[in-house]
């Protein structure tokens, strides 16, 4: 009975979490260049795209950032391959003669130190050698609306931001279980993200869609200070300039400028991913975002107890039940307004019935983030 308690108190906290955040949510503007007329470009843009053995999305990457309706002129397209060993390289050369341009990380070796956070050292070498003003980070599995980057632009001319959270979701595709929970899940984190930046509230984003000054990259000194973590070129890069210049950061909210990705293609994978976000937890200064992981993850651990503990005490399934019935009464606002942004309606058909998959999954990664190992790109990653 006290973990139930326990699980109650556990249950009022998340209620008035969840309520702030969905009202924080519907209140993020939403923005559309076409409203303020025809913007005059004169920002010259640099898109950074990190790619390791990428051979079967990289041609589509690139096609749509070449379809992009921001002036060619003002757009230069870095691409940093990262030691592949498939085709990937090779595919990104056909495209030489369109500008796009091709970095190997094979040559890079600059002050010598042996390289812990390849994705980084990839983003920085690409930096380095841009010439546009404005950095767009993204990666190699994801496409583009045409004017993606012109609404950024358009943007960033309107209120001069200099450091861009942008919308992330994934491929539509097939309905397998693994799809449609990642679907539903990574929906809900974007409307954190965006309801977080647009308060001020704590940091959140994703390196699929970030935009930010090349001068105030170099004015933190990029990468540095965060380069020991191999995830974190987001996150933790946007914690360093909230401390320096917290008037930088806005959030972007436009369908145009939703850069879509590709969900992990398997459970494996998907626990990867997942352990490595969580892997850098240990590294956020922003103690409020620290508060935030505590609670969801103290929530779910709750829950997690209750429903093992029924095998035992079989009347602690019923405790289960009923907590896990309020738990998706306070998120079902919320998770519905949010998947009708996203087109995504008809998930909410699964909502309930995968609560404890999420439950389950919570916890392992926030454990295995903390303490365990995972692979990523073909490389074994140990805490």
């Amino acid at each position: 009975m006290i973990i139930f308690i326990i699980n109650c108190g556990l249950l009022t906290g998340y209620y008035f979490l969840i309520r702030y955040y969905h009202r924080s949510w519907q209140q993020v503007p939403s923005f559309s260049y076409q409203r303020h007329g025809n913007p005059v470009f004169n920002e010259k843009i640099s898109v950074v795209v990190p790619a390791r053995n990428e051979e079967t999305v990289i041609e589509s990457c690139i096609e749509s950032l070449l379809q992009q309706s921001y002036p060619k002129k003002l757009l230069e397209i870095i691409i940093v391959d990262d030691h592949s060993t498939d085709a990937t390289a090779d595919i990104i050369r056909r495209f030489n003669d369109q500008g796009v341009k091709l970095l190997s990380l094979r040559e890079n070796k600059a002050d010598g130190r042996p390289v812990v956070a390849y994705k980084k050292r990839a983003i920085d070498m690409a930096i380095r050698s841009a010439t546009g003003d404005l950095i767009v980070t993204t990666d190699a599995d994801c496409t583009y609306h045409p004017d993606w980057l012109a609404t950024i632009a358009a943007f960033r001319g309107l209120n001069k931001a200099s450091f861009i959270v942008a919308p992330v979701k994934f491929k539509t595709g097939s309905s397998s279980l693994l799809k449609v929970f990642q679907a539903l899940d990574f929906a809900i984190l974007q409307a954190i993200t965006a309801a977080s930046v647009d308060k001020g509230v704590h940091s959140m984003c994703n390196g699929a869609n970030l935009a930010y000054e090349k001068k105030l990259f170099e004015s933190v000194n990029g990468f540095d200070g965060i380069d020991q973590l191999p995830s974190g070129d987001d996150l933790l890069l946007m914690e360093k300039i909230k401390r320096q210049s917290p008037e930088a950061i806005a959030y972007l909210n436009a369908p145009q400028a939703t850069v879509e990705t590709l969900p992990a293609d398997s459970w494996k994978a998907f626990f990867n991913q997942r352990i490595r976000w969580a892997s850098k937890t240990g590294q956020y200064k922003d103690k409020r975002i620290l508060w935030v992981l505590s609670l969801v993850f103290l929530l779910n651990l709750s829950l997690l107890v209750l429903l093992l503990g029924s095998i035992v005490q079989l009347h602690w399934l019923l405790l289960f039940m009923i907590a896990v019935f309020y738990k998706t009464i306070i998120e079902w606002d919320f998770v519905k307004d949010v998947l009708t942004w996203f087109d995504r309606q008809s998930l909410m058909g699964w909502f309930f019935f995968l609560q404890p998959l999420h439950i389950a999954y919570t916890v392992v990664a926030g454990l295995l983030g903390a303490f365990g190992s995972y692979e990523w790109k073909g490389r074994r990653i140990t805490k």
